[in-house]
C-alpha cells in the first residue's frame, strides 16, 4: 500500500520537483498540492493524507499555523517542515506546533525520503545540517523571538494583515465580523507594541509569519 503524500509549497516549481522525484519510488504516491497553508488544511481534511510536506512560510496561512490546524482536521496525518529557514527557532516552533520533522529545502531528496519513512514510522526526523546545529556540531542562524505572544488567530490576522488584505477581507477569509477583526489588531499592536502597518509587515516577514520575502 503507497503512501499517500500531501505537498504544500506556495512554488509551482517546487512542487513540481518534488512530485516528479516521489513518483519514482514505488511505495510512494502525490494525492494533493496545495500552495498556501489554508488549502493545505482544507485538503488534508479532505484527503486525509499519510504525510503533509509542509513548507514553513507560505502566503494566507503559513506552515506553522496550518500544521496546527491539521492536526485538529486530519489528527492522523504526520507533518514533515520543509524550509529555507536553518534558523532552530523555526524548527522549534515547527515541532511545537506538531511537526513530526524538519527538512532544509538544500537537503538532498534522499534526505526527504528517509524523512518521510522515520516519521511514518512515528519518529522525528531532522535532516543531517539541521541535527548538527541541534547537537552543537554546526553553524545554524541566529535564533529570533517569534509571534508566539500572540494567539493563533492573531497570528492569522497579523500574517494577513502583512500581505495587504483589508479589514473586510480578512473578515471574510476567517468567517468573523470586520469588528472582531479590528479588535485582533488591535490585540496584535498592544501585545508587540507596534502600532503600523509598515513596521508589523516588517515583524512578520523576520518571525516567518508570511510568504513574503525579506
Amino acid at each position: 500500500m503507497s503512501t499517500r503524500i500531501l505537498l504544500a509549497d506556495d512554488h509551482q516549481i517546487v512542487r513540481d520537483g518534488l512530485r516528479a522525484l516521489i513518483a519514482k519510488e514505488p511505495d510512494m504516491e502525490v494525492v494533493g498540492e496545495a500552495e498556501n497553508g489554508r488549502d493545505a488544511v482544507r485538503l488534508a481534511k479532505d484527503l486525509q493524507p499519510d504525510i503533509v510536506v509542509m513548507d514553513v512560510t507560505m502566503p494566507d496561512l503559513n506552515g506553522m499555523e496550518a500544521t496546527r490546524q491539521v492536526h485538529r482536521r486530519a489528527p492522523d496525518c504526520r507533518v514533515l517542515a520543509l524550509s529555507v529557514h536553518a534558523d532552530r527557532r523555526f524548527m522549534t516552533e515547527m515541532l511545537k506546533a506538531g511537526a513530526s520533522g524538519y527538512l532544509l529545502k538544500d537537503c538532498a531528496f534522499e534526505d526527504l525520503v528517509i524523512g518521510i519513512r522515520t516519521v511514518l514510522e512515528g519518529r522525528t526526523y531532522l535532516c543531517p545540517r539541521i541535527a548538527d546545529a541541534v547537537n552543537g556540531r554546526g553553524p545554524a542562524s541566529e535564533a529570533r523571538p517569534t509571534g508566539s505572544v500572540l494567539t493563533p488567530r492573531e497570528r492569522e490576522v497579523l500574517q494577513l494583515l502583512s500581505e495587504g488584505h483589508g479589514t473586510k477581507q480578512m473578515a471574510r477569509r476567517l468567517h468573523v465580523s470586520t469588528r472582531t477583526v479590528d479588535t485582533h489588531r488591535q490585540h496584535i499592536m498592544d501585545k508587540l507594541d507596534i502600532h503600523s502597518v509598515a513596521e508589523l509587515t516588517k515583524y512578520a516577514v523576520r518571525h516567518g509569519l508570511t510568504g513574503l520575502e525579506p
